[in-house]
């Protein structure tokens, strides 16, 4: 559950299990007291997402248009659906906009070297910047694993994620990226 910028409305994921043992997504917005119900994603694949302002959502979906990636969702029936960094965000991730709604902050799962890889994804431009690669060993899968949560400062200037350290086990990262996004 997750409410707007504005406070005017909320959206959730809706899911079910199959006959088939699979499993649906469908995401719904709505008012405060539960009113005006909008099914904005019934595609059965919804993901992470985050409300740029209080009538565009961005989500990680499956719309038969463009496949399995990023898209910005308009909060109305029918909604408008644009493809976010068609080519640049291809995989599901923890998203969120940066103050400006210039920067979108997202991350990866470990990739085949078990490597999660934070990144900006710059709306305008559609350029992508590395914020680093952590590597998270082998130990940390299923129930025990580490998502890298990305999240910002209240000024946008700095990022920190969750990863493995060794050792020392689980760590914040503190990234300073205040001379990415000026």
């Amino acid at each position: 559950l997750l409410f707007n910028t504005d406070g005017s409305r909320f959206v959730f994921l809706h899911r079910w299990e199959t006959s088939t043992g699979g499993r649906e997504t469908r995401m719904v917005t709505a008012n405060p007291d539960g009113s005006d119900l909008r099914v904005i994603d019934a595609n059965g694949l919804t993901s992470h997402f985050i409300w740029r302002d209080s009538q565009h959502i961005l989500s990680f979906s499956n719309q038969p248009s463009d496949g399995k990636r990023f898209y910005l969702l308009k909060d109305s029936e029918p909604g408008e659906i644009v493809v976010i960094g068609k080519d640049a965000m291809t995989q599901d991730g923890h998203c969120t906009f940066l103050p400006g709604n210039k920067w979108i902050l997202n991350d990866t799962y470990p990739d085949k070297n078990r490597n999660q890889n934070p990144y900006l994804f710059n709306v305008e431009t559609a350029h992508v910047v590395p914020l680093g690669h952590f590597n998270s060993p082998k130990e940390y899968t299923g129930e025990w694993r580490c998502d890298s949560h990305p999240r910002f400062s209240p000024d946008g200037k700095k990022v920190c994620i969750d990863s493995p350290a060794g050792p020392a086990g689980r760590q914040l990262h503190l990234i300073d990226i205040s001379e990415i996004v000026g």
